[in-house]
């Protein structure tokens, strides 16, 4: 079917990504299903202008609620959408020119509500390029000028002060790099194949990867062998730090989407791969079939009612805030909530409490999240240890020990490590 407007599919495309993930879709899910029909530039487009609105979403209110009379309150939630996308493109992408971002989010509202729709989109978005927005705030207003929730950054503000917060705001809304770890290949095997392919390549923070000049993981060297996965430095610095011994049996409760799992199969032997639910358990097993070394058995279980009985090691990497990946997760800034923040907490503990009975004795509990908060890290911790004095912690020697709290856990900060933010702890069953 012709396009009546050029460059329309790729912004219609972000405009269901940003729909979608309003009613709840995760945005990982909403992406691949916008884009699967587009071409690779209108993918990344696509991707890029979804991300850029969830990155920038307060500062794009704040324009376009001094074009629209009523504030952008007033307006439906689907049109609010498309203003945004049209905004977000005038006021952050100087590669766009504004009468091309204004004329296909004109189209986009046109396909959402026909001529009446259209004709507002395009009176707000032709006044935004008349008055742009008036420059960002100072630093006293971090929420407003890096798009993040007031209540969030008050937080953030108390633990690490203005400067520190205003770097990790920054590291939000920055384009997170692509890394590959090693899996099926080695190393050097794969540092080979991606020279010989003319593909740029440095170590990622701490060596812990390699980040690659390019954007598309399916056309490198090694992808459909299983030669490499794409994951953040933060969560193969987690699996170092738990360095189960070798030849033992893990069982990891909450594995998808199963790069934690390839990891310790790698030194362990034997992995139980484990998730609540049926989708999470074939991408689980999608990722440990084209990378595994073996040895891992994906299957569907609830953390709370343990299949097993027994295991050397069990590894909870827990549902979180997720606050310390908001880089990768443009959108999830705008669903966490302090109330979440205790609930979530809540669920955590008694994943720690059905767990502990698995571990055998001399076995070992590897505790993880890729949150910055001390209710789902730190506090977490304390509280199982008073009600299980039967475990202590036990650090292993696999991380650089600047990475490391006084306690001994591993903690990842993304203004100080340049990696995503996560948490470990190492705790060890004592021997009856």
């Amino acid at each position: 079917m012709k396009q009546a407007v050029p460059g329309l599919a790729p912004r219609f495309a972000a405009w269901r990504i940003l729909h979608d993930v309003r009613h709840g879709v995760p945005f990982d899910v909403a992406l691949r299903r916008a884009i699967v029909d587009l071409e690779p530039d209108d993918r990344r487009l696509a991707h890029e202008l979804a991300a850029g609105v969830f990155r920038h979403r307060s500062r794009l209110d704040e324009s376009l609620g001094a074009a629209i009379d009523r504030g952008v309150d007033s307006v439906r939630p689907d049109t609010l959408d498309a203003l945004r996308l049209g905004a977000f493109q005038l006021t952050q992408l100087d590669r766009i020119p504004a009468h091309a971002a204004v004329q296909t989010t004109v189209g986009v509202a046109r396909r959402l509500g026909g001529r009446r729709i259209a004709g507002f989109v395009n009176a707000v978005l032709r006044k935004l390029t008349r008055d742009p927005a008036a420059p960002a705030p100072a630093g006293d207003d971090l929420a407003r000028t890096h798009s993040h929730p007031a209540w969030l950054v008050d937080r953030w503000l108390a633990r690490f002060g203005p400067d520190e917060t205003n770097r990790l705001l920054a590291w939000n809304n920055a384009r997170p790099a692509l890394v590959l770890q090693p899996a099926r290949w080695a190393r050097a095997g794969l540092e080979a194949a991606l020279t010989n392919a003319g593909v740029e390549f440095h170590p990622a923070p701490y060596d812990a990867g390699l980040v690659v000049a390019t954007r598309k993981p399916t056309q490198l060297p090694g992808f459909h062998e299983g030669g490499f996965l794409v994951q953040d430095p933060a969560q193969r610095l987690v699996t170092r730090f738990f360095a189960p011994a070798p030849g033992s049996l893990v069982y990891d409760a909450c594995a998808a989407p199963g790069g934690k799992s390839v990891a310790l199969a790698a030194v362990a032997g034997t992995v139980v791969a484990a998730d609540k639910t049926r989708v999470r358990v074939r991408r689980l097993a999608e990722t440990t079939r084209r990378a595994g070394p073996g040895r891992i058995f994906p299957i569907q279980a609830d953390a709370l009612h343990p299949p097993l009985r027994r295991a050397d090691a069990v590894v909870l990497d827990v549902p979180c805030l997720g606050t310390g990946t908001f880089a990768r997760n443009p959108d999830a800034r705008w669903r966490v909530t302090a109330d979440a923040l205790l609930r979530l907490a809540e669920q955590a503990a008694g994943f720690l409490a059905a767990a502990a009975p698995l571990v055998a004795p001399g076995g070992l509990l590897l505790f993880a999240t890729c949150s910055l908060e001390p209710e789902e890290n730190e506090a977490q911790v304390e509280r199982f240890l008073t009600e299980h004095p039967e475990f202590r912690r036990e650090p292993a020697a696999t991380v650089p020990t600047e990475l490391l709290t006084d306690a001994g856990d591993l903690s990842l900060l993304p203004q100080r490590t340049g990696t995503d933010g996560a948490y470990a702890a190492r705790l060890r069953r004592i021997a009856s």
